[in-house]
């Protein structure tokens, strides 16, 4: 876990959330599935303005409605109530009554009509549904989605995105108070208008839309909803991005380095990638990405520098040899680096160690790191003036202003796979794992034989895990873009896509068994651009190996 003495920004307590609850009401139509929004008042204290899903605040009588509403055998008592709460905002805002009679019957208009939608009737929703002797068709509500208010917002809310089939027969009418212009539309046509920017709405209703967009018929939708849990649970976080909130979901690369950088949802973190200036993400590491973006570096080569004026500075992955970048390591630690690591001998990684080290002109820091192996490509040799062990441990000490005395470990850990002489390091103090190429944020690393290995890469994942489960390590810090949060749940996932891409290269081998790695490569890869093949291959052809070499093992 971080220190609380490295974060950048003062704690902060996020606005407590209220429970609330929300229903998108579907239809099929030739065209596909449509869902009803509508306009939120202009005068709203949340989200004016937005075309929305109807739904609003769960209150104490939602719960004792449960006596007038009917239920699935697998539906849980918290479900229940939020499904009671939908239908009733569907109802007060829009008109539209999930419900039916005792025997069965559907509501009818008259009934509709007959009721009082208005929040100040001195006659609640379910006493005037038992007057009319309706049930709530609570078991047609089903859990679609669960949303959390972003941190940094003023008024926050914990609800379940619901959904439901429009009942036959009735016409949705704004209570022209809080709503205002129902419509029906298409999820990827409420998308196109917004994106045009006639038609206003906030981040879960886009992240929903999005999703929903993927689904051809209502039944699909209710269907892919039977499990009783919602398909995805997110929280936000928001950054900025061209100067603007840009706000992002858990699965999405940016959200582990605002979870570091602003866990409080301080919204003060610029996402933008540039080469100029160092980017801080704690009080004692600081990231300067190399300006050598491309298809293979993404934004560029992430160089780190961990420690501060009191310690002196370690900097990781100097980068390429590249005068402007080298320069700008140097003026960030006021060159006083104490020590110089090359995660590995790659050419956006090392050749820019011995040009920085000559700049630190009172005292030479020493270049460390793994040789390469005689298997290394000749344009990526790399001789370490001291080999470093597993394990080791790098130790900046000093005193603080304040008359503190302050330490940052750095300690190696040998991880073979993408290259023979990878390593990563973690910063004890913080729980951070740098992971140099082995762990990318945004793609996967390419194991390229011979020098890569995936047998060695796929041990040294599993290795990886074990010092973060041993050392409380939350977040990584890759060569190639943000930071990466869930630590252990993120190398988990890459583990399984290597595996998952690995029986699809088994499967092609069997389909062709007298094929090549070149027949291989468009089955195996069929996901994968075409452009990327070149590239694919060299990963193909580790996992071919690996593949042989299990077979000859049984």
């Amino acid at each position: 876990m971080v220190r609380p003495t490295q974060q950048l920004h003062p704690a902060r307590e996020p606005v407590p959330v209220r429970a609330a609850a929300t229903v998108l009401l579907l239809r099929d139509s030739e065209a596909g599935i449509e869902v009803l929004m509508t306009r939120r008042s202009d005068r709203a204290s949340f989200a004016p303005g937005a075309y929305v899903f109807p739904g609003g605040q769960i209150d104490e009588a939602d719960e004792a409605a449960k006596r007038i509403a009917t239920h699935r055998p697998t539906q849980s008592g918290l479900q229940l109530t939020q499904a009671i709460a939908a239908i009733r905002e569907g109802f007060e805002e829009l008109g539209v009554l999930l419900a039916r009679h005792a025997d069965g019957r559907p509501v009818s208009a008259e009934d509709i009509a007959s009721m009082d939608r208005s929040t100040t009737s001195p006659i609640s929703f379910a006493e005037q549904c038992e007057q009319r002797g309706l049930v709530l068709a609570s078991d047609q509500v089903f859990s679609l989605a669960h949303w959390i208010t972003d941190r940094d917002l003023p008024r926050r809310f914990d609800v379940p995105f619901l959904v439901a089939r429009m009942p036959e027969g009735q016409t949705p009418t704004a209570d022209e108070n809080e709503q205002f212009e129902p419509c029906w539309v298409r999820p990827a046509d409420a998308l196109a208008r917004h994106a045009a920017g006639s038609f206003f709405m906030i981040f879960p209703t886009v992240r929903t839309l999005q999703r929903l967009a993927a689904y051809a018929k209502v039944d699909a939708v209710l269907q892919a909803c039977a499990g009783e849990k919602p398909l995805w649970t997110s929280c936000p976080r928001a950054g900025l991005l061209r100067g603007q909130d840009a706000r992002y979901m858990e699965s999405e690369s940016p959200y582990g380095e605002l979870a570091l950088v602003c866990p409080d949802g301080q919204l003060l973190h610029t996402l933008d990638w540039q080469s100029e200036r160092a980017v801080p993400l704690l009080g004692n590491v600081q990231r300067l990405t190399a300006p050598n973006s491309g298809m293979m570096t993404g934004p560029g080569t992430n160089s780190y520098v961990v420690g501060d004026a009191a310690t002196g500075y370690i900097v990781i992955d100097p980068g390429p040899n590249d005068a402007d970048h080298i320069g700008r390591l140097w003026r960030t630690t006021q060159g006083d680096i104490r020590m110089i690591v090359c995660t590995h001998s790659h050419a956006d990684h090392s050749p820019g160690a011995a040009p920085l080290q000559a700049l630190c002109e009172k005292a030479k820091p020493p270049i460390l790191g793994l040789s390469s192996a005689p298997t290394a490509r000749s344009s990526a040799r790399f001789a370490a003036e001291r080999e470093l062990r597993d394990g080791e441990r790098l130790v900046l000490s000093g005193i603080t202003a304040e008359g503190k005395e302050i330490t940052h470990t750095l300690r190696a850990v040998h991880t073979p796979g993408h290259a023979a002489n990878h390593l990563c390091l973690v910063l004890e103090e913080d729980g951070l794992l740098f992971s140099g190429d082995h762990i990318l944020n945004g793609s996967t690393t390419v194991v390229d034989p011979p020098d890569g290995d995936m047998n060695a890469y796929l041990d040294s994942l599993d290795k990886l895990d074990a010092a973060c489960e041993a050392g409380g390590i939350d977040f990584i810090l890759p060569a190639h873009g943000y930071v990466i949060g869930s630590a252990r749940a993120a190398i988990a996932q890459l583990k399984a896509h290597r595996l998952k891409r690995e029986a699809k290269i088994a499967s092609a081998m069997k389909k062709l068994p007298q094929g090549t790695p070149e027949d291989w490569l468009p089955l195996a890869y069929d996901d994968v651009p075409e452009r990327m093949w070149p590239v694919a291959a060299r990963s193909l052809a580790a996992h071919v190996a690996r593949i042989r070499q299990l077979a000859s093992a049984q």
